[in-house]
């Protein structure tokens, strides 16, 4: 019996000395947790709209729900693509109408109308924006701020953008630098493809710079986010990953969208209507030897497998896709945790030289344009030398540092 009391006084001091759970490697509180652990006594007596999208949470709970339930004043919510709750697939028009679990207005910024209107805010003070900007500049959550933020100057409306971390990570700028004839809703602002700024951080870049039609500045009010470094990309915050869009899931995929969104503008398809949009990409007519991408491999120490996939239409994800039914062939690109060694952006243009090569109707589109910001349709048909963006890079680089925050 005493040996077996010493066995348990053992067992208990080594279970007393058990490590704890590995903890994230850096906790990263947003803007809106901000908001309601520092900022709320601000709002009273305030009538307070929300642009805001499934992402917009603290602890799970979706931020109207919880500033309606501590007594904020809630008067209206803006909806942009996706909707504001996250129920619209990719490009699918949103309309007006009534969110059904708090009976608020919902007034699409998404359809005919793309800027708030005067009507729009009539019943509003204070405008929060919570969006989920991806740091790359064809993703249209940083046009529509650019909207809100001329709406907000020309009605004399407050806006408190609610910042969040970049999920690329502040450091990584790639791409060319958006020529204004290509200019459009999936490019607003003459950046880099991956910008490195946060929304708060755009945000001021674009009033700064004139970028915005503004007679006067706005009443703009940046709720910073804490604990955020630039070097970090998501997986180093902490932060649980809601998904941005429907057709970015994980992390991986909007890593992978960064450079192969361009793939929307040819007859490749992109991966939408399967399980790994923007992961995958592939067609029916094209034709490689799976050791022919040992040496985009090695360049951007990625996995690519070759890889048949059916595209199927997924109702709210992904309407009528490329190909849809059909057999098509190409790549499933793994990243395989390790984002310090990859440059997306030119992996994607990589990629688009290749599947060029290997596939025998390949058919580039004017929409690349926009997404590229150069001519890249004449390029590539022309078979020249595409611009390097180094340069251009480093201009921005320097032109961005007096809006960082971070």
């Amino acid at each position: 019996m005493k040996y077996f009391q010493v066995f348990l006084l053992c067992l208990s001091v080594l279970i007393s000395c058990k490590p704890d759970k590995p903890q994230p490697k850096n906790i990263v509180k947003t803007g809106a947790q901000v908001l309601l652990d520092n900022h709320l006594e601000e709002l009273e007596g305030q009538r307070v709209g929300l642009i805001m999208n499934p992402t917009s949470r603290v602890n799970g709970v979706h931020m109207v729900d919880t500033l309606l339930n501590i007594g904020v004043e809630v008067t209206a919510l803006y909806a942009p693509e996706h909707g504001f709750r996250g129920e619209a697939g990719a490009g699918e028009v949103i309309e007006n109408g009534i969110d059904q679990e708090t009976g608020l207005p919902v007034f699409s910024l998404y359809g005919s109308t793309r800027k708030p209107t005067p009507e729009m805010l009539e019943e509003v003070d204070v405008l929060l924006l919570d969006l989920p900007d991806v740091g790359l500049r064809f993703y249209t959550y940083n046009s529509t701020m650019g909207l809100v933020l001329e709406a907000a100057a020309e009605n004399e409306k407050e806006i408190w953008i609610l910042d969040r971390p970049d999920p690329l990570g502040g450091d990584f700028v790639s791409g060319w630098t958006l020529e204004e004839r290509y200019k459009s809703f999936v490019g607003s602002y003459p950046v880099p493809s991956a910008y490195g700024l946060t929304m708060g951080e755009l945000a001021k870049m674009a009033i700064g710079e004139g970028w915005l039609k503004l007679d006067k500045n706005p009443a703009l009010k940046v709720i910073k986010a804490e604990g955020w470094k630039r070097s970090m990309k998501w997986p180093d915050t902490g932060l649980e990953w809601i998904p941005p869009s429907p057709n970015l899931p994980t992390f991986e995929h909007l890593f992978a969208y960064a450079g192969t969104v361009i793939f929307e503008g040819t007859n490749i398809s992109e991966g939408r209507g399967t399980s790994d949009p923007f992961l995958i990409i592939g067609s029916p007519t094209v034709q490689f030897m799976a050791t022919e991408l040992l040496e985009i491999e090695k360049e951007f120490s990625v996995q690519l497998d070759s890889v048949s996939f059916i595209p199927r239409s997924i109702p709210g994800k992904s309407i009528s896709p490329k190909y849809e039914g059909e057999r098509c062939y190409g790549i499933k690109i793994s990243f395989n945790g390790d984002y310090e060694h990859t440059d997306p952006v030119k992996l994607g243009i990589k990629l688009l030289g290749f599947m060029q090569t290997h596939t025998s109707n390949f058919e580039i589109k004017s929409f690349a344009n926009k997404l590229s910001g150069i001519n890249l349709k004449k390029a590539i048909e022309m078979n020249e030398a595409l611009p390097q963006w180094q340069q251009e890079v480093e201009h921005f680089r320097e032109k961005r540092k007096p809006y960082l925050l971070y």
